[in-house]
């Protein structure tokens, strides 16, 4: 199976691309996280006049027929334009024209997506179709587009690659599990160059209805959206629900040296656990996530004592900002006390799959900037809760090596330990 494997390469990232409630773009999706900018709002989707939960982070102004043929637009999810749009920008970042590319780069060339809910809006909207008698026909191609595992493959033919194409779903670790993927077949050599990330658009009426009898949503922000998603802090309600796309180009670093391409960061190590304890919930005691970040920085060959940033997955539930905030100071000990944190999601909501890809973005740009960004609507410390999280303004802090952190349904943890490349290295 392993048969010519040589040295395992060095895995870098050299595009960035995404469409956020926050701006679409990597550029706008940078400046909104550092003004501290939420996109939550109104929900315009759909009608929620009756309904108990009325807002959320939704992607505006967002032109899904650029991305896709209007023929095709009703046989695929939100989720395929989103996506489509990321990853043309990241390419563009990254310097790849796929015109270009000779048949053998092709086939070295894969896609790796991470998706939560994936087709499941657009199997809504074909329910819809057929038992409400809407008066609309259901796609011909309602189980495909339905299936997460389709995804991938619509990346893979718009711009003809050849590797492999995969999707994986593993709740709101998928994007961060998806890039860990990617940079492991690229390390082994097995390709060459990935289009990764996550794209999730679960913002639905029957979507909103099933997380609402988790009684995760928060119910009491509707007159004040942007003050909804409140991680970390001790007033903190539940999760508003989010979409998006983030999408990174990965190669190895010498691939990235030849091309003559401006490295992000090097994806340094990964790692995941699993608490197996419960649909939903988290195991008290944080161990299970604390042994992922510390996988991760085994993997990097990095010491907790040298992490300068950590990317939360601040949900703003009670208990899992509580158990993240005790998994943090499990793995990185005394050094928990000078890392600069923020919660992502506090910004741009929950975008469920696509959480860790978001989180990696931001990560990112903090590496490259030299500024965390903040976690927003930190008004009430909690004492539970007693990291520093960057409240509420972004802050000047040089950044070289971050941890970003997740933690999903089915007891699922994984980490990815990002670090900066020196002159020397690039």
């Amino acid at each position: 199976m392993f048969n010519g494997l040589g040295e395992p390469r060095r895995v870098v990232i050299t595009g960035l691309g995404c469409v956020t409630p926050i701006g679409i773009g990597r550029k706008e999706f940078w400046r909104g996280l550092t003004e501290g900018r939420s996109g939550t709002s109104q929900i315009e989707g759909f009608d929620v006049s009756d309904f108990a939960i009325q807002i959320a982070a939704e992607v505006k102004d967002f032109d899904a027929d650029a991305e896709i043929p209007v023929k095709d637009r009703r046989h695929v999810a939100r989720t395929i334009p989103l996506a489509l749009a990321a990853a043309r920008e990241a390419l563009s970042d990254a310097g790849v024209d796929t015109d270009e590319l000779t048949p053998e780069e092709r086939r070295r060339f894969g896609v790796v997506l991470g998706t939560g809910g994936g087709g499941l809006s657009f199997t809504e909207s074909q329910y819809m179709n057929w038992y409400l008698q809407t008066g609309k026909k259901a796609s011909v191609y309602t189980v495909p587009s339905s299936t997460h595992g389709g995804h991938s493959s619509e990346l893979s033919m718009t711009f003809s690659l050849r590797g492999l194409s995969h999707v994986i779903s593993t709740g709101c670790t998928s994007s961060t599990d998806a890039l860990g993927y990617a940079a492991q077949h690229v390390a082994l050599g097995k390709n060459d160059m990935f289009i990764t990330g996550g794209v999730d658009a679960p913002i639905t009426r029957g979507i909103m209805e099933g997380f609402n009898m988790m009684t995760v949503l928060t119910k009491e922000w509707n007159h004040e959206p942007g003050r909804a998603s409140r991680p970390f802090s001790r007033d903190r309600s539940g999760i508003v629900l989010g979409e998006g796309s983030w999408f990174f180009i990965v190669e190895s670093l010498e691939g990235a040296r030849k091309r003559g391409a401006r490295i992000y960061a090097e994806i340094a190590g990964y790692g995941s656990t699993c608490d197996a304890y419960h649909r939903v919930r988290i195991e008290e005691d944080g161990i299970e996530p604390a042994r992922a970040i510390s996988l991760a920085l085994q993997d990097a060959g990095i010491a907790a004592d040298e992490v300068q940033y950590v990317n939360l997955h601040g949900t703003a539930t009670e208990i899992n900002d509580r158990i993240e905030t005790k998994a943090v100071k499990i793995a990185l000990g005394e050094r928990s006390k000078d890392v600069s944190c923020s919660a992502t999601k506090s910004q741009i909501g929950h975008p469920q799959g696509a959480s860790g890809a978001a989180g990696i973005a931001s990560a990112l740009l903090t590496l490259e900037r030299g500024v965390v960004a903040p976690t927003i609507n930190l008004d009430q410390p909690d004492a539970d809760c007693d990291l520093d999280y960057t409240p509420n303004i972004s802050r000047k802090r040089d950044v070289g090596v971050a941890v970003c952190n997740c933690i999903g349904f089915g007891s699922k943890n994984s980490a990815v330990v990002l670090r900066a490349l020196n002159g020397a290295d690039v």
